[in-house]
């Protein structure tokens, strides 16, 4: 057998074969344009997608004092969790009745496996919890739980209660987005049934505290008593106890004196409206706005906020309700920022009236496509420029391969994050570029 008549090396003959025929030009062409589908489709978002399992310990301890807490609850805490394998950082705040320890672990650790790990070593130390412990929540911490769009409602007719309860409403509405992920409503009155005792009516009637607490305790619940069987029928009896209403709470027998009833309104006052005030949020606008401002002016959503009619008047402050919305991890963030601003719009007219207005006051989905397109649009002329000067000094030969080598390496680059899953940031752009 001639030496002629022998295989070439596999290495020679693929490159012959990218050489000889028009392979390569198909890759390169399929590269660029899985490239470009890949930028597109990756998950935008402002922060970069690290994992860090983060979880924070809420310890109640009913009548110990900051001293005690840190003593007996914290420290001992604090080495317990420090011998969980992967934990890096321990914290701790104690307070007078309560203690909140932070427990951090490794970036890079498993985020289902870490909690399991520290929830077995929470219930595996349960013997030597102190009695002075009246329970605790384990709470994990995530990049996710970090609103990405924020809507703030205001009215110069409507009280903060109100607009509350709106807000809660709308908040339900949100959660049955797909992208969306916690929806929090900040800042408002809650509505709530509020019970007064009256000392001097409970005097007279000789009723106590105690009597009204355990008579709201019965007669506020529905169990089951039991069923029987007829004519092959099963019937399931249920006593139904709940009050429905305010006459009937305030119809509620709380004790007997001299053989007549003592109803829950003859000993306190009953009321529902808004609670007791705890946050305070207003919204206020400066003296360069116009009486007709145009709010949400970068977000042109048809219905959701138009021209607001508002007195210029110095020190003019509304009561606002906020509305902080999540998204879904590994979703995209302008996707779901889009998603939840067109979801508001619908409700106009409907469940949002009139007085009621809708300013957006954070949009991390708007912000992060503007960033990520800024870097790209920077990258493309990098590469125009060193192009370019490579063609300009070494030749056009030279400077078409540069053409060539970058954007299909930046191409499959892109196409591979999206296959393992990231998502693309400003952090990711700069790490590429």
């Amino acid at each position: 057998m001639s030496r002629t008549d022998e295989q070439p090396p596999f290495t020679q003959r693929i490159v012959e074969t990218f050489l000889g025929g028009n392979l390569s030009v198909m890759l390169l062409i399929i590269s660029l344009i899985a490239g470009i589908a890949a930028l597109g489709l990756t998950p935008r978002e402002e922060d970069p997608q690290i994992d860090v399992p983060l979880a924070d310990i809420m310890i109640n301890v009913p009548g110990a004092s900051a001293e005690e807490v840190e003593r007996q609850v914290a420290t001992r805490l604090e080495k317990l969790l420090f011998e969980i394998p992967g934990v890096e950082y321990v914290y701790s705040v104690s307070r007078d009745d309560q203690a909140v320890v932070t427990v951090r672990f490794l970036v890079g650790q498993n985020w289902e496996d870490s909690l399991v790990k520290l929830h077995d070593k929470v219930r595996s130390n349960i013997d030597d919890v102190p009695a002075v412990v009246g329970g605790w929540v384990i709470k994990p911490v995530s990049i996710d739980d970090v609103p990405i769009v924020n809507l703030t409602l205001f009215s110069v007719q409507y009280s903060d209660h109100e607009l509350r309860r709106v807000a809660e409403e709308l908040a339900i509405r949100l959660k049955r987005i797909p992208t969306t992920g916690a929806v929090r409503v900040i800042s408002g009155r809650p509505r709530q049934v509020r019970i007064e005792l009256q000392p001097r009516k409970l005097a007279a009637r000789r009723t106590g505290p105690l009597q009204v607490a355990r008579a709201l305790r019965a007669s506020n619940v529905s169990l089951p008593a039991g069923a029987f069987s007829q004519l092959d029928s099963e019937l399931v009896v249920r006593t139904e106890g709940g009050l429905d209403s305010l006459e009937e709470l305030e119809r509620l027998v709380v004790n007997v004196f001299q053989g007549r009833p003592v109803y829950l309104a003859d000993v306190a006052e009953v009321s529902d409206g808004p609670s007791e005030l705890e946050h305070v949020s207003w919204l206020g606008f400066g003296t360069a706005a116009t009486s007709e401002i145009a709010l949400s002016a970068e977000h042109p959503v048809p219905g959701l906020i138009g021209p607001v009619a508002l007195e210029r008047e110095a020190g003019r402050f509304m009561p606002a309700v906020h509305i902080a919305v999540a998204k879904r991890r590994g979703t995209n963030a302008v996707d779901a920022a889009r998603e939840t601003i067109q979801a508001v719009a619908a409700e106009r007219g409907g469940l949002l009236p009139d007085g009621v207005h809708v300013e957006v006051t954070r949009d991390y989905g708007h912000t992060a496509d503007e960033k990520v397109n800024e870097l790209v649009e920077n990258l493309v002329v990098a590469i125009v420029i060193v192009i370019g000067l490579i063609a300009w000094s070494l030749g056009w030969r030279e400077g078409l391969i540069v053409a060539i080598a970058v954007p299909v390496t930046f191409g499959l680059t892109l196409l591979v994050n999206l296959l393992a899953g990231f998502t693309i940031n400003r952090v990711t752009l700069f790490a590429l570029t």
